[in-house]
């Protein structure tokens, strides 16, 4: 309901920064994610903190629905960590070569809570509106792109970490970067806005 609200009352990006492991809904849930897709809203959602690798074990909500794709308006965001190195990923982050699709800073961010104060807080719920922020900024200075070109151009301009030994979360044990996400790469706007300004002008020409 959430999510078909936000839809019909204009967003044209949800932050999706909850999860859990069960869904006993997940048709309803399915139902609302692909009501969103056809009117081009982005959904962007946390992988969670768990250290799990999400393909075995899902984190709902997904798009996924008997191992096949339901939509295509949904992107998993994985944590980073606040190190370089093998350290790079959040040891708590949850990945997936097939369901996370990209990182995002997710450690010791300073962030508002409630009563009007702040606090530094880690997270993949801090990680994905990172990237709800460059989605939605995207779309405010490309507004004739549609949501899933900026999805598609988020993806496709990420800094590639492809071939870089990083930790497995939870583990010591060291992992190609490219096991851990679709992209194996972390987002980065200045790349995008490039992407976004190439694609505009394609468009006009």
């Amino acid at each position: 309901l959430a999510i078909r609200y936000a839809v019909d009352n204009g967003a044209k990006v949800i932050n999706g920064s909850f999860g859990k492991d069960y869904s006993p809904h997940k048709e309803c849930v399915w139902d609302a994610i692909k009501y969103a897709a056809s009117k081009d809203v982005l959904i962007v959602h946390a992988a969670g903190n768990d250290s799990k690798d999400v393909d075995a074990e899902p984190n709902f909500p997904t798009d996924e629905a008997n191992g096949k794709e339901i939509s295509d308006n949904l992107i998993t965001i994985g944590a980073l960590n606040n190190k370089f190195g093998k350290e790079i990923v959040a040891d708590f982050s949850n990945y997936g070569a097939k369901n996370v699709d990209v990182f995002a800073p997710g450690a010791e961010i300073y962030n508002s809570v409630p009563q009007s104060e702040y606090m530094e807080l880690q997270g993949t719920s801090m990680a994905c509106p990172m990237v709800s922020g460059v989605a939605a900024m995207l779309k405010s200075y490309f507004p004739t792109l549609s949501m899933k070109e900026i999805k598609d151009i988020m993806l496709s301009s990420a800094k590639s970490y492809v071939g870089k030994q990083q930790f497995k979360p939870g583990t010591e044990e060291p992992v190609d970067f490219a096991t851990l996400s679709v992209t194996g790469g972390v987002v980065n706007i200045k790349n995008a806005v490039k992407a976004c300004k190439a694609l505009e002008a394609s468009k006009m020409n």
